[in-house]
């Protein structure tokens, strides 16, 4: 059999994942806050890339932009850039000092920081007159604080790891259980709780025996068996319940664990004029950005192919997230056209006349894929005439009533939930039975299943553990 080499052409269809494709994806999945700390990051890494603070092109004539262009000189040098770079390839290790005497005296870096937890303690821990080697246990234990409030380490192994006795390290646990937040440093939150009631010289026995031995009995709201537990009638044993309530849990809550808060920034505004509604996209908040011709002119540079090479990486990773930036508008605006035409009269009437939508309405009408849409609404919200809402929350399932002519949004139904139980006499709770009748008689006739369903999804507890006795 003779072997033979044949030529032949051959047409397929293939997906090539572009680096373009992949940028312009994920800062379309950016919320507004994240992207601003994406460009701030690109900024710092890009020389390339730059703020544009022209007002217009317009407003510039031609011999400012020869000054402008005049003051650029000796804007950074790359040559020495890249011998710096050059050990590792990695452009983030490399700091550059800014002299700037504004930016030494700009009142911002005087602003104290947040205290979290542990240096509030250790803040404290300054104030007293407790031995050296207390003060060091002490900070050891701060530093093994969760993010509760608790220190679940057996006090035994801390003796072991930091080879102490067992009794100054039991004295020095004292000292922080001794610290505000109060009941903090407890092994768990029972202990807290104990804790706390000792500081606000709550003495009452009965209020200890039920957090040593039935909290599981106040979990469930079984107040009456409490009560012939503790031998006590039902309003003392209320009394009881809500001095527990008043207690923290967790102790730690509230403080600052180090993580940065993240603020909601709205993607845009709806706005209503002459019965018209309108996107303002927030387009303040991100810089405009510009590619910085200064170093465009080193590609035309062939002596250094190097420079030459990083240049040109350098100017595709710019214009590829000024691109994506403005293809991630774009998209979030056309989303947005779409909803405001399918949420009128939300948007006029408020949250009952949510319609029903789904992400397959949005795609089909746009020509683009649910993954798309999904990635445009993710984390992001707006500011509409009603407040700031996630766009996500616009979203909801709908069930078909029978007596309506359109499908009626589960929000509605679920809004309706919990105003029923919010209006309740909470003496005598309804049932999920009570509420599926008074539904049925505002013509919002769902299965009694659904009811418990949607209560659960609301957080709201059963009948029986919203009773309150008095």
């Amino acid at each position: 059999m003779g072997i033979s080499m044949n030529q032949k052409i051959q047409q397929e269809q293939k997906l090539i994942f572009t680096t373009e494709m992949q940028m312009s994806l994920k800062l379309l999945q950016m919320p507004i806050y994240e992207l601003q700390e994406r460009i701030g990051k690109e900024l710092d890494e890009n020389p390339i890339l730059e703020i544009d603070y022209t007002v217009s092109d317009d407003v510039v004539d031609a011999d400012e932009k020869k000054e402008v262009l005049a003051n650029k000189e000796e804007l950074f040098d790359y040559n020495s850039f890249l011998q710096q770079t050059k050990y590792d390839g990695n452009i983030q290790d490399v700091s550059y000092i800014d002299n700037d005497e504004d930016n030494i005296n700009n009142p911002f870096n005087y602003i104290s920081k947040i205290t979290s937890l542990k240096e509030y303690l250790k803040e404290q821990l300054i104030d007293r007159n407790d031995r050296r080697e207390i003060r060091n246990i002490c900070e050891y234990l701060i530093e093994s604080i969760n993010d509760d409030g608790f220190i679940t380490d057996d006090i035994r192994d801390i003796v072991v790891d930091i080879n102490a006795s067992y009794d100054m390290v039991n004295a020095a646990l004292k000292v922080v259980q001794d610290m505000q937040p109060w009941g903090i440093g407890a092994k768990d939150f029972k202990e807290s709780l104990i804790i706390q009631l000792r500081k606000r010289n709550i003495n009452d026995k009965e209020i200890y025996k039920i957090i040593e031995n039935h909290l599981d009995l106040l979990a469930d709201n079984k107040y009456k068996e409490l009560a012939h537990i503790l031998n006590e009638d039902i309003e003392t044993v209320q009394k009881y319940i809500d001095i527990i309530k008043s207690l923290e849990p967790k102790p730690a809550r509230g403080f600052y664990t180090g993580e940065e808060t993240k603020y909601i920034v709205p993607e845009a505004f709806i706005r209503k004029i002459d019965n018209e509604y309108y996107i303002i996209m927030n387009d303040g908040m991100l810089p405009r950005l510009n590619v910085n011709t200064y170093y465009c002119d080193i590609i035309k540079d062939e002596s250094n192919i190097e420079a030459v090479n990083f240049i040109k990486d350098k100017v595709n990773s710019a214009l590829n997230l000024m691109k994506g930036i403005e293809q991630r508008r774009n998209t979030i605006y056309r989303v947005l056209e779409k909803i405001i035409e399918i949420q009128k009269d939300y948007f006029d009437m408020g949250e009952l006349h949510l319609k029903p939508m789904n992400l397959k309405d949005i795609s089909a009408d746009l020509n683009i894929h649910e993954s798309t849409v999904s990635r445009a609404i993710k984390d992001k919200f707006i500011s509409i005439p009603l407040g700031t809402v996630k766009i996500k929350d616009l979203f909801t399932n709908g069930i078909n009533m029978g007596n309506y002519t359109e499908d009626v949004s589960t929000n509605i139904i679920k809004k309706e939930i919990e105003k029923i139980v919010k209006e309740e006499d909470k003496h005598k709770p309804l049932s999920d039975q009570s509420i599926y009748d008074e539904l049925n008689r505002m013509n919002l006739n769902i299965a009694r299943r659904t009811v418990a369903k949607y209560r659960e999804e609301l957080g709201i507890k059963p009948s029986g553990k919203r009773k309150i006795f008095r």
